[in-house]
């Protein structure tokens, strides 16, 4: 993504919609800039791992070292302080009138592309004095592979065999993002050292997010024949997932007696590290900061992540910023207040709870029903709705924990409440309307609304909240998968309406024993009511953790 990196408060529109108001300008005007007195803001991730943050100060202070004539603040974007804004008011107090922000970050995934950006805009709005810049992160440069390439040497030091580089697999290991850009900045780094360094081959596993993940990238690793494996993160400083790393490693050495594992460092606070994030800080500075727009999927369309060009720049880190420190601001604590209806909103539910008896029903469907009977309009429209054993309490622990709800149509999809969607950070994924979906169903006989069953089957796997509202092709799809191919969605809602399959469709959904759902008899509902069906579930989700902070704030 490339950076249009001078923030200001009245700008130009942005290439990409900021949500605070302010923007990124693609002109950077070079009058009045003092090239060699400006304040510098190194921006880090945060760790609760201590060893991490000690790192990460320590790098802090070599920069200082190396740029004395400039101001050098720093903050975290989550648990550890000082935060981001700390360290904005820091430059302030001091009386910096051009700052620069430069991403403690190896590469440009969402916190350099979202997070990040997005808290200095909110710098640029609030102060208008300042001349904000934003910089790329480390990415792949030169002096990172010098330094990778000390720790290798200096882990083949420690191997009292001799072992040629054509008979070693070098294993790096990256974060893992869901951003396939960055996941591939760390095959294309591996690459790099692989030919630079003539090893056999290289293999890439990931920490998180992205597979392979590290025991079976590991494992795929040991099967491959070679003599020797050098284990590498491509971590700039130690944390929980370098030393789960580690442990890893440790446990396939166990496995795998007759292979010899070594254990690279990672980047660390090394002088090469300093000298790239102050070339990134001048770069910015002088308007040349960079990072790659070709494949970046907020930019342009990329398989896969069509939805996603085009997407807000918001930041994610305001419940566990400064979450390790007592003195930090009171936003670093999750703060959930109860759903609050529109005031007709709220009389038409108080007509609905006078409207007839709920007596029979278990309270814990209420919200659900009654939210049907508003959107209907037909108070015996909840006769015939069906929940399987326990359905409204795993959907709520799923919404929770899995954090992500697909349909069948955009129309459910559109249908959800989004000021739940963002206070809970609930995302929502339909393909009915995308190339890859309409490519399938062309070419496998299907229709695009269980074409996009198979697509969320394969991209998504079980964690899930499946609601379908228009299409019985999509129920019937879903429980052919999870019949026939171990599907496990946490919760299946099919209430689709018409006359053709739908009966059947519903009935064969009712008699999937396999997943939890919710259900009707008979031909009505529709995208409306599978959609109220998930308000409903996501209203008592927030208020449950309404009544959770509410209990901890008692105490």
């Amino acid at each position: 993504m490339s950076v249009d990196n001078k923030i200001s408060p009245n700008p130009t529109l942005p290439k990409r919609e900021a949500t605070q108001g302010v923007s990124i300008n693609s002109a950077v005007s070079k009058i009045g800039i003092e090239q060699n007195n400006y304040g510098i803001i190194i921006a880090g991730h945060g760790s609760r791992d201590p060893d991490g943050v000690a790192e990460f100060e320590h790098l802090v202070t070599l920069i200082k070292q190396r740029a004395p004539q400039h101001l050098v603040t720093h903050g975290y974007l989550e648990f550890s302080s000082p935060t981001i804004d700390q360290a904005v008011q820091s430059q302030i107090d001091a009386g910096s009138s051009q700052v620069v922000m430069v991403p403690g970050i190896l590469l440009a995934a969402s916190h350099a592309k979202n997070d990040l950006p997005s808290e200095l805009l909110l710098a640029a709005k609030t102060h208008t004095d300042v001349d904000f810049y934003f910089g790329a992160p480390l990415g792949l440069h030169p002096l990172l592979l010098q330094v990778v390439r000390e720790r290798i040497v200096a882990a083949e030091a420690t191997s009292v065999k001799t072992v040629r580089r054509e008979d070693t697999c070098l294993v790096l290991v990256g974060r893992g993002t869901t951003d396939p850009d960055a996941n591939g900045e760390v095959s294309k780094f591996a690459r790099m050292l692989e030919e630079g360094m003539g090893f056999g081959t290289a293999f890439v596993c990931y920490s998180g997010t992205a597979k392979p993940l590290v025991t079976d990238g590991l494992r795929a690793a040991a099967q491959l024949g070679y003599s020797r494996l050098i284990v590498v993160p491509f971590f700039l400083f130690d944390g929980v997932l370098v030393k789960r790393i580690y442990a890893a490693v440790d446990d396939l050495q166990e496995r795998e007696p007759a292979l010899e594992i070594l254990k690279a460092g990672y980047l660390g606070a090394h002088p090469h590290v300093a000298e790239v994030i102050l070339a990134r800080a001048q770069e910015a500075l002088e308007g040349r900061a960079a990072m790659n727009c070709s494949l970046c999927k907020y930019r342009v369309q990329i398989v896969g992540f069509e939805e996603q060009v085009g997407e807000p720049q918001r930041a994610h880190h305001l419940n566990v910023r400064g979450l390790l420190d007592n003195t930090a601001s009171p936003i670093a604590t999750p703060d959930f207040t109860p759903y609050i209806p529109h005031p007709i909103e709220a009389e038409s539910f108080r007509i609905i709870a006078n409207g007839r008896d709920w007596s029979s029903f278990p309270v814990e469907q209420l919200t659900i029903l009654q939210r049907l009977v508003h959107t209907s309009g037909d108070f015996n429209a909840v006769d015939d709705i069906y929940f399987s054993a326990g359905a409204v309490e795993t959907g709520i622990r799923a919404l929770l924990r899995c954090k992500r709800v697909v349909t069948d149509v955009t129309m459910v999809q559109t249908g959800l409440k989004r000021a739940l969607l963002e206070q809970l950070g609930i995302e929502t994924w339909c393909g009915v309307h995308d190339t890859e979906t309409a490519l399938m169903s062309e070419l496998q006989g299907i229709t695009r609304s269980a074409a996009g069953m198979r697509r969320a089957f394969e991209k998504f796997g079980n964690d899930i909240v499946l609601s379908i509202g228009d299409a019985p092709t999509a129920i019937m799809e879903a429980t052919r998968l999870i019949r026939d191919h171990g599907w496990r969605p946490q919760l299946v809602i099919g209430l689709p309406v018409g006359f053709v399959g739908t009966c059947e469709a519903k009935d064969d959904l009712k008699r999937c024993l396999q997943v939890p759902r919710i259900t009707n008899t008979g031909t009505r509902g529709g995208s409306p009511w599978a959609a109220s069906v998930v308000n409903g579930l996501m209203i008592d989700a927030l208020n449950q953790l309404a009544a959770m902070d509410a209990d901890v704030s008692v105490l």
